[in-house]
């Protein structure tokens, strides 16, 4: 980066090195980012044509890789192809703004600027009118939508295409939008001069013409005048007009509540407030009550532009769809935009889910693929590695489970306190699936040694032996087993004290419950140990077997600091070349 040339002085080039270093150490300061925009838009007095190679190449990237980074701003791809249109010229420009709305569909500011853009760029009236139309199917049903069919009739008028006008019109009065009104009224004036078959589709009116005739009654066919015969007709159609101003009202008035609650209808990183949440939730909830596809599906796309970096939004859309027939690729496209723009890497929970996903469609391999470019990121990730040994259990068996814990252990990225869940885990499989208790067990035994001072480990050990079953003949035994992990706590581990209050007391609640007619003795015994003041208690915490007391003293007991001893390769458990079986 040092010898790289940005293109400016060499004050602006030592501005830019500093901002990508700020940038090296904390990728994601959305500060930084807008600092180095524009400390790029301004080398050379400003960016234009004229300006040289180097300084172009270097404002394209860093707008290419802010972009990247924050698709959803939509007034900076609008400064972008504005550069664009500055530097090279049209094509340019048109090329920034398909990316734009590629990357935020549902914008309305960037769909009316990209249009007018393209109106006062282009001679081709149909070019540009088939970008309207795009621009329509994208963001036509959004309640603040006016500023793009103002820019569309806008275009029309001046095209003189007064036909085209009334159509936009005819669409536009069925939306539930901010100023329905204004729209309603300009149509129904447009009405009076537009021929009866551009008022009503032709069933609506064959339907009205013969109730016309038969409100008639004995009045001889054809004896009234044509004139006559519109005039009653255009009555009636002004009436179905006034059906349809009032229905749109109606639905207006519906979402009106919702809207008002909407304080940022636009991305920005800083995190909403709970109240808009819950306000988008109750939102969709409605909008789902409602029953109608297409206004379902967009008001979908627009709390994701709200909301991008919630997963929950992203998983409920998701469910949402799966729930519609036919669209098992939409919902893929749902989880990859979550999974690869949007959610963070540190929430993987969206990304776990498009991994059920793609197992559920029988693409397995790319289900592990999920699983792994999390760890990737993420590699002492517990959940994702559980989740990738299950997996890889359902469909490869137990060795193959094995064989993903195995790895992780032996990872140096995995830190002690993951290796302690893992081995947890590797157990609880063993139990669970293999059905083999003794072999669960052996692989706490063997493993204690290695995870004195991890309370995850030693909790899932006595919640294990706590929930093994029992019998007359068993109960003695179990309780020796329980009695004996909760001495190893005690004795050996390099637990905090109140982490061994909290596995005693789990303890002493089972003496209570299922202890022999003695546990009053024993448990009235740890109370007094554990819970007693100072003067009369003594809690036993230790690293690797030292007893540290502490009695009739203020001053704390020092537990030394040395680290637990790292472990050796597979010292979890040895497994039988015979028949696989589970040796201490």
């Amino acid at each position: 980066m040092a010898d790289y040339n940005y293109g400016g002085s060499e004050e602006e080039n030592a501005e830019l090195k500093k901002l990508e270093a700020e940038l090296i150490d904390d990728p994601d300061n959305f500060e930084t980012w807008e600092r180095l925009v524009r400390a790029a838009e301004a080398l050379e007095g400003g960016i234009n044509r004229n300006s040289n190679s180097e300084a172009i190449t270097t404002v394209r990237n860093v707008y290419d890789r802010f972009l990247a980074k924050f698709p959803l701003l939509f007034g900076y791809w609008k400064k972008y192809a504005d550069l664009e249109f500055s530097i090279t010229g049209t094509e340019a420009a048109d090329m920034v703004y398909e990316r734009g709305v590629a990357s935020i569909s549902p914008s309305v500011d960037l769909w009316t600027n990209y249009c007018s853009f393209k109106a006062e760029t282009s001679h081709d009236v149909d070019i540009i009118r088939e970008l309207f139309e795009r621009g329509a199917s994208s963001v036509g049903l959004d309640f603040l939508a006016h500023p793009f069919w103002d820019k569309y009739i806008e275009f029309e008028e001046r095209v003189e295409a007064p036909e085209k006008i009334f159509a936009i019109l005819s669409r536009v009065i069925h939306i539930p939008m901010h100023q329905y009104a204004r729209y309603f009224e300009r149509f129904r004036q447009l009405a009076q001069t537009r021929s009866l078959a551009e008022l009503a589709p032709q069933e609506t009116l064959s339907q009205f013409r013969a109730e016309l005739d038969a409100a008639s009654g004995q009045v001889a066919p054809g004896a009234k005048a044509d004139a006559e015969v519109e005039r009653d007709l255009r009555l009636r159609v002004d009436s179905y007009h006034l059906e349809i101003f009032s229905k749109t009202q109606t639905e207006t008035t519906k979402r009106w509540t919702y809207e008002s609650e909407i304080k940022r209808p636009y991305f920005h990183v800083t995190e909403l407030d709970e109240g808009q949440l819950s306000n988008w939730k109750k939102y969709l909830d409605f909008e789902e009550s409602e029953g109608s596809y297409p206004r379902i599906q967009f008001l979908y796309e627009r709390c994701l532009v709200t909301c991008a970096h919630y997963d929950e939004f992203w998983q409920r859309y998701a469910r949402w769809m799966a729930a519609q027939p036919g669209k098992e690729e939409e919902v893929r496209c749902i989880y990859q935009r979550a999974s690869c723009l949007y959610v963070p890497i540190a929430n993987p929970a969206t990304r776990l889910q498009y991994a059920y996903f793609e197992e559920m469609s029988g693409r397995v391999d790319v289900a592990k693929d999920i699983h792994e470019a999390i760890l990737i990121n993420m590699p002492d990730h517990v959940e994702t590695i559980v989740s990738l040994a299950n997996m890889c259990r359902r469909h490869g068996g137990l060795e193959a489970a094995i064989e993903i814990y195995k790895n992780q252990l032996d990872s140096p990225q995995c830190d002690l306190a993951t290796k302690a869940a893992l081995v947890a885990e590797w157990a609880r499989l063993l139990w669970k699936i293999k059905g083999s208790a003794e072999d669960a067990r052996q692989v706490y035994l063997t493993n204690q040694q290695y995870y004195l001072h991890s309370g995850a480990f030693w909790s899932s050990y006595l919640s294990f032996e706590l929930e093994q079953p029992t019998s007359a003949s068993t109960e003695n035994v179990q309780y020796e087993r329980i009695k004996q992990v909760i001495e190893d706590v005690r004795s050996k581990s390099s637990l905090t004290a109140d982490t061994v209050k909290d596995l005693v007391q789990t303890y002493m609640v089972y003496l209570l419950e299922r202890g022999t007619k003695d546990a009053a003795k024993e448990y009235m015994t740890l109370d007094r140990e554990v819970h007693g003041p100072a003067s009369v208690s003594q809690t036993k915490t230790g690293a690797a077997g030292q007893v540290v007391e502490q009695a009739n003293t203020t001053t704390p007991a020092v537990v030394p600091s040395d680290v637990p001893p790292q472990p050796t390769p597979y010292p979890y458990f040895q497994e039988s070349p015979v028949n696989g079986s589970v040796d201490a």
